[in-house]
């Protein structure tokens, strides 16, 4: 369905003056667009992107598939191939591997910091996060799965006053999902990512650092292994 401008959106709020969100750019739709495509496996890793068929796809201008492109390739779901022109980042495990590496550092450090400080109002808006992620489990809505989990660690993140590791665990946050595409998309998991979550929120909530920062780490070590599993073809 070809991306129309935010106009229609405009139109539907004629009567109301009050701006409560930033309307997104052409350029931010597209690379919203693409960015899902890859995510959710429509795009695959290896796959060509061709500007004169994202054009038609998307109903926009070359400019505007060019700079959506670049920056996709910034977030790393893009590589540019020489004479090739850009294709979808593959997804291996030795990349895959680094992510799970920081993210292990970042989220347990920022976790082990939240509970230390986390007060009520922090413990309320934490659980209310973990509560919108067990309904998009239980709606087995992927997008919203995503969109609620990373949620839940900017909750974490910003109540530990971590405001740098957030920024990195942003950048990579396109990759983090389709890792996290790949990896909900089995039922072998140890635990499920619910339960991590709740794990890591109980511990929060009693103010436990060593506990919150543990349930991290076994969070992402069940999910790493998962994840190499599936990369790899290991049984």
């Amino acid at each position: 369905m070809p991306i129309r401008c935010y106009a229609a959106r405009m139109e539907q709020n004629a009567g109301d003056l009050r701006i409560n969100h930033a309307p997104l750019t052409l350029r931010e739709l597209v690379v919203e667009r693409m960015r899902t495509a890859i995510i959710t496996g429509r795009f695959n890793g290896g796959d060509r992107l061709v500007e004169r068929t994202l054009c038609d796809q998307l109903g926009v201008s070359r400019s505007v598939v060019r700079e959506a492109i670049r920056y996709l390739e910034a977030e790393g779901l893009v590589e540019a191939q020489g004479r090739s022109g850009p294709v979808v980042a593959t997804l291996d495990w030795a990349r895959a591997a680094q992510i799970y590496d920081i993210r292990r550092l970042l989220e347990a450090e920022a976790a082990a910091a939240c509970a230390r400080l986390a007060d009520d109002g922090v413990k309320a808006r934490l659980r209310a996060a973990l509560a919108d992620l067990d309904a998009a489990f239980s709606d087995t809505a992927p997008l919203r799965v995503y969109a609620a989990t990373t949620a839940f660690y900017e909750v974490i993140f910003t109540a530990a006053h971590h405001a740098i590791a957030w920024e990195v665990v942003q950048r990579l946050n396109g990759r983090i999902s389709r890792l996290r595409a790949l990896t909900l998309a089995t039922t072998d998991r140890r635990l499920s990512g619910p339960a991590h979550m709740a794990r890591i929120c109980a511990a929060i909530c009693a103010n436990d650092p060593e506990a919150a920062a543990q349930a991290v780490r076994d969070h992402l070590e069940d999910a790493a292994g998962l994840a190499r599993q599936l990369l790899e073809g290991e049984p």
